[in-house]
């Protein structure tokens, strides 16, 4: 994140002693690290927040998908049926014509 080393945190602390002064540095680092816990949990809590959010998304984005195929399963389902009506058709109309074919050599 910051490329913070050793000797520049030691530079920030000998500018807040000597600007701050030596009484009322450790209640000003106390505040400034609470803050600063208080700015990472905020942080933290917007990111898991985010995260679920984007997880919830895609879960409706499957949810959707899957909606999508159920449909198409059932139209495929149904056009088989329609297909197998047909074939059964087809296969009964030699049998009709023989039957025809029998009754007009009767007449």
């Amino acid at each position: 994140m910051f490329d913070v080393g050793f000797w520049e945190l030691c530079l920030v602390g000998l500018v807040s002693l000597l600007v701050i002064g030596p009484e009322k540095l450790p209640k000003v680092a106390r505040i400034a690290g609470f803050w600063v816990g208080k700015a990472r949990t905020m942080v933290a809590s917007v990111k898991t927040e985010i995260k679920e959010e984007l997880q919830a998304e895609e879960l409706r984005q499957i949810f959707k998908e899957q909606a999508g195929l159920e449909e198409l399963h059932k139209a495929l389902g149904d056009g088989s049926d329609v297909v197998n009506d047909f074939a059964e058709s087809l296969k009964s109309l030699p049998e009709q014509k023989e039957k025809q074919t029998d009754e007009s050599k009767r007449v």
